[in-house]
Formats: structure tokens, C-alpha cells, sequence
């Protein structure tokens, strides 16, 4: 249990450690520094996507097969929760995308529905979808174990997930300050941002313990909400004006670092 509660609060503690950056540097983080961080957080969901939730619900699927079911048969009854889930997190991230006001750093105009917030509010809401789905990694892989997935293999989703918070945090308190909040205040909505995370993957954990058959489903379900944003806003923001080759790096750092660590602790 304790382990949990640990793995359950470590990307909180990733992002607090992150927004207190804002005491320490200066309004802006440079454009160099910020392209190779994004880069990064992107990295890090792919791999958590496919090697900690895809991989895992499709196998977690495929071992309730009976051994006599036609190979068709089992392939499709082990890849079917994979494909379903991750299309249906999709769906809820765009949903939810569309219904909420919200504003990314460094755009001018906000999406979703017209609203009267404050383009601070419009900023930490932005944040906090993003951040939605990376606490229902968490949440499901903990779940796991009573399935297969190993103690370690959690904590390794959560100790990546907690590492590429920790640029997340500066990258959402810094615009903050740049906006004209104080530096506590900036600190204080980039900590509240990923206060979702705990949240999330409460309750998360708390569906898989009543739906135990439709782990397989909520393992690819994580997948597709963290890669809706990956797409939707990530890799556009690194693919805007100069040094874009250092995102590229980025992720490939961050990919490779979630991608070992999920192998060796797994």
C-alpha cells in the first residue's frame, strides 16, 4: 500500500519540484531549452504509451484465450481491448478538449467554448488536460498488479511520468510569471495543475477494483489519452520556428529513457 500511495505521488512531487523553477530562473526559458523539454515529456509518454499500457493490455487480453480458440480468434480477442480502449481515450481527451475553455502557452487565442477566465485560468486548464491522462497511467498500471504487471514495472511508469514532470512544471509556471503573476502564485497554479494526476489515478484504481475484466480496455484507454496529447499538442508546439532538431533529440532521449526503465524494472 505504501508503494502505492509513493507511486501515486510521485508525478505531483515531479511537477511542484518543476514549477519551482520559477524562483530560480528568469521570465522566460529559453526558446533552445524549451524545444528539447517538450521534446522529452513527448518521448516519455510514447514509450509509456506502448511499453508500460499497450503492450500490456494486449498481452493481459491475449492470456485469457482459451488454448483451443482458432489463432484468428485469439489474435483478434487479444488485440480487440487494445484497439477499442486506445480509440475510446482518444475520444474522451478530444471530448473533453472541445468542452473546456482552455489556452497553450504561447498562443494568443484560446479553444473551446467562449468563456469570461482569466487567460491565467484558461493557461492552468490547458495544463491540467494535459496532465489528466498521465495520473490514469499511473492509476491503471498500479491496478495491474493484481493481473500481472509487476510492483516495478509501476513504479517505473510513475518515476518517468514524475521525470518528465519536472520540465512540464517549469515550462507551465514560468509562462505563468511571464504573464504577470507573482512567482508564488506561478508556482502555486503549476503545483495545483498536477494535483489532477492523484486524482486521476485514484480513480482509476478505484474503477479497475469494481471492472477487473476491463483492465485490458483501461490499460489502452491511458495509452490513448496520453498520446491524444502527444499529437494534439506536444509535437505541434516542437515543430513551430527554430531548433526543432533539438526536440527530435529530446525525444528520443526521453523515449529511450522510458523504454529502458520499463524493461529493467519491469
Amino acid at each position: 500500500m505504501n508503494a502505492i500511495i509513493i507511486g501515486i505521488l510521485l508525478p505531483l512531487l515531479g511537477t511542484m519540484l518543476g514549477s519551482a523553477f520559477v524562483f530560480f530562473m528568469k521570465k522566460e526559458i529559453p526558446d533552445r531549452l524549451q524545444k528539447t523539454l517538450l521534446g522529452f515529456a513527448s518521448g516519455v509518454m510514447v514509450a509509456a504509451s506502448v511499453w508500460s499500457l499497450l503492450i500490456p493490455s494486449i498481452e493481459m487480453a491475449s492470456s485469457g484465450c482459451s488454448p483451443d480458440a482458432g489463432e484468428l480468434s485469439a489474435g483478434l480477442r487479444g488485440i480487440l481491448p487494445a484497439a477499442i480502449g486506445f480509440l475510446a481515450g482518444i475520444a474522451f481527451l478530444l471530448l473533453i478538449d472541445e468542452l473546456t475553455p482552455h489556452l497553450h502557452v504561447g498562443a494568443q487565442k484560446a479553444e473551446g467554448p467562449r468563456s469570461r477566465l482569466s487567460r491565467t485560468m484558461m493557461l492552468a486548464l490547458a495544463v491540467t488536460i494535459h496532465n489528466l491522462p498521465e495520473g490514469m497511467a499511473v492509476g491503471v498500471v498500479f491496478a495491474g498488479e493484481s493481473q500481472g504487471l509487476t510492483l516495478s514495472a509501476a513504479l517505473a511508469v510513475s518515476i518517468g511520468i514524475a521525470i518528465q514532470n519536472i520540465p512540464e512544471g517549469a515550462i507551465i509556471s514560468m509562462p505563468m510569471h511571464a504573464e504577470g503573476n507573482s512567482r508564488m502564485k506561478s508556482f502555486l497554479i503549476g503545483t495545483l495543475s498536477g494535483v489532477v494526476e492523484p486524482v486521476g489515478s485514484l480513480a482509476i484504481l478505484l474503477l479497475a477494483g469494481v471492472l477487473g475484466v476491463a483492465l485490458p480496455y483501461l490499460l489502452a484507454f491511458a495509452a490513448g489519452a496520453m498520446m491524444y496529447v502527444v499529437v494534439e499538442e506536444l509535437i505541434p508546439e516542437t515543430a513551430q520556428g527554430r531548433h526543432t532538431n533539438l526536440s527530435t533529440i529530446g525525444f528520443a532521449v526521453g523515449f529511450v529513457l522510458m523504454m529502458v526503465m520499463d524493461v529493467l524494472l519491469g
